[in-house]
C-alpha cells in the first residue's frame, strides 16, 4: 500500500510538473510559428511591413526603448516628450547583463522574457494548486497562456519578468515568507509602475488578516525597487520622480481619462469617436459588434439552458467569425474594456474563492490603471496583473465546455495580435 501511495505520488508529480511547461510550449511554438511562417507571407498592410523571418519579427515598439537604454543609457528632459526613463531598469540590466556575455539584443530579450513567463507560470500553477487544486489550477494557466496578451510574454517586453516576480511576491506574502515577499516585490516594483499596486494591497491584506507588524514592514519593504530608481533618476537628473513625470509624453495628465473612454467605447460601438455627431458609417462594423455582444450574451447567461451542442457551437461561429473580420482598432478597443472592466467583473465574482492579498491587489492594480490619466495599453498592463487571469480561470473551471470555447476565441485573437505586431502595427 506505501509502495502504492509513493507511486501515485510521483505520478501526479510529473503531471504537474509537466504540464506548465506544455502549455507554455504549445502556445510559444503557436506564437512563433504565426509570426515567423505566416505573417511574411502576407500582403503588406497599409502603414506596416512584411516581415522576414527572424529575431527581428519580436522587436518592436516598447521593444526599441528598451533597446535604447540597453545600448546608450536613459534620457530625460521633462518637456513632456516621450523618454525612456519612463521605462522601469531591471529588464533591460537583466539584458545587458546577457549582452555582456555575448548575446545580441534580441536574442537575449526574447530568452528573458520568454523564460519569465515560464517561470510565473510555474509559480502560478503550484500557487492555484495549493490554495484551490488541480481542476482550478490547470484552467488558470490556460488562461494566462492562451490569453491574446501573452504575445507580450514572447517579444522584447516586461510580461514575463513582471507576472514573474509580481506572482512570487503574492505568493510568499500569502505564505507568510516576509523576507522572499520583500525580495520579489523589490524585483517587481523596479520592473514595471503598475509594480506599486503591490504595496498598498499588502498593507490592506495584513490590516485585513491582522498580521504581524514583520507583514506591514515588508509591504514597505517592497518599495526598495521604486526607491533606487528614484535615486538614479535624483543623482543623474535632479528630479526622483523623472519616471512619472516622462509619462505626460504618453498620458498629458493623471486621473481618469473620461473623455479618453468615451471614445474608446464609441469606437468599439459605432466606429467612431465623433460624439458631438454619432453617425453609422461602417455597417460591417456595427454587424459585428452586434454579433459579438449578443452571441456572447446568450452564451454566458443563457448557458445552461443551450443543451443543444448545434446552438452553442452556431454561436460560437458567429463571434469566432465576426473577430475574424474585426479591424485591428476594433480589436485593440475589445481588448482594453474586456480586460480592465471585465477582469474587474470576474475578480469581484471570485473574490471569496481567492486571497485576500490576491483580490486587494487586483482592485488595486485596476485603480491604478482607471487613474493613469489615458487608455493607451490598458488591456497589455491589465493582462500583467495577474489576479484577473486567476478569476477568470476559476470561473472557468467550473464550466469546462464554455472554457474550451473561450480558448478557441483566444486563439483566434492570439493569432491576430501576434501577426499586427509582426508587421509592425500597433497592438495592446
Amino acid at each position: 500500500m506505501a509502495q502504492a501511495q509513493i507511486f501515485i505520488k510521483k505520478v501526479l508529480w510529473k503531471d504537474d510538473f509537466l504540464f506548465p511547461v506544455a502549455i507554455w510550449l504549445i502556445s510559444r511554438i503557436f506564437i512563433w510559428a504565426t509570426m515567423l511562417l505566416v505573417a511574411p507571407h502576407l500582403p503588406q498592410p497599409p502603414q506596416g511591413i512584411v516581415p522576414s523571418f527572424g529575431w527581428g519579427v519580436f522587436d518592436a515598439w516598447d521593444s526599441i526603448r528598451y533597446r535604447s537604454i540597453v545600448t546608450s543609457g536613459y534620457e530625460f528632459i521633462n518637456n513632456g516628450q516621450q523618454y525612456n526613463i519612463a521605462f522601469f531598469p531591471l529588464f533591460p540590466l537583466i539584458i545587458r547583463a546577457l549582452m555582456n556575455l555575448g548575446l545580441p539584443f534580441t536574442v537575449a530579450g526574447v530568452l528573458v522574457n520568454n523564460l519569465a513567463f515560464l517561470a510565473a507560470l510555474y509559480w502560478l500553477y503550484f500557487w492555484v494548486l495549493k490554495q484551490l487544486g488541480t481542476n482550478e489550477a490547470r484552467w488558470v494557466i490556460a488562461v494566462l497562456a492562451w490569453c491574446p496578451l501573452s504575445l507580450f510574454g514572447t517579444v522584447i517586453y516586461t510580461e514575463g519578468l513582471y507576472l514573474l516576480s509580481s506572482t512570487a511576491a503574492l505568493y510568499a506574502f500569502d505564505r507568510k515568507q516576509y523576507v522572499w515577499t520583500t525580495f520579489w516585490g523589490a524585483l517587481a516594483t523596479a520592473t514595471r509602475p503598475t509594480g506599486m499596486a503591490l504595496i498598498p494591497a499588502f498593507l490592506i491584506a495584513a490590516w485585513r488578516e491582522r498580521r504581524s507588524p514583520i507583514a506591514y514592514l515588508a509591504a514597505c519593504a517592497s518599495a526598495i525597487g521604486l526607491l533606487l530608481f528614484s535615486l538614479y533618476c535624483a543623482i543623474n537628473f535632479a528630479d526622483p520622480i523623472a519616471f512619472i513625470n516622462a509619462q505626460r509624453g504618453w498620458r498629458p495628465s493623471f486621473g481618469f481619462d473620461w473623455r479618453g473612454w468615451l471614445d474608446m467605447l464609441l469606437e468599439l460601438a459605432a466606429g467612431t469617436s465623433n460624439w458631438h455627431n454619432i453617425q453609422i458609417k461602417n455597417l460591417l462594423h456595427l454587424l459585428v459588434f452586434s454579433s459579438i455582444v449578443a452571441s456572447s450574451y446568450i452564451l454566458w447567461r443563457k448557458y445552461k439552458q443551450l443543451s443543444q451542442t448545434k446552438i452553442v457551437y452556431c454561436l460560437y461561429a458567429a463571434i469566432a467569425f465576426s473577430l475574424i473580420l474585426a479591424d485591428r482598432q476594433f480589436i485593440n478597443n475589445l481588448l482594453n474594456v474586456t480586460m480592465v472592466l471585465g477582469g474587474g467583473y470576474f475578480l469581484w465574482q471570485s473574490r471569496k474563492d481567492l486571497t485576500s492579498v490576491t483580490t486587494c491587489y487586483g482592485f488595486c492594480g485596476i485603480a491604478l490603471l482607471l487613474a493613469s490619466g489615458g487608455t493607451i495599453s490598458l488591456s497589455r498592463l491589465a493582462y500583467g496583473i495577474v489576479p484577473l487571469s486567476l478569476a477568470l480561470g476559476t470561473g472557468l473551471g467550473h464550466y469546462p465546455r464554455l472554457g474550451f470555447l473561450m480558448l478557441g476565441l483566444f486563439s483566434i485573437l492570439l493569432a491576430r495580435l501576434a501577426i499586427s505586431f509582426a508587421q509592425n502595427l500597433w497592438v495592446g
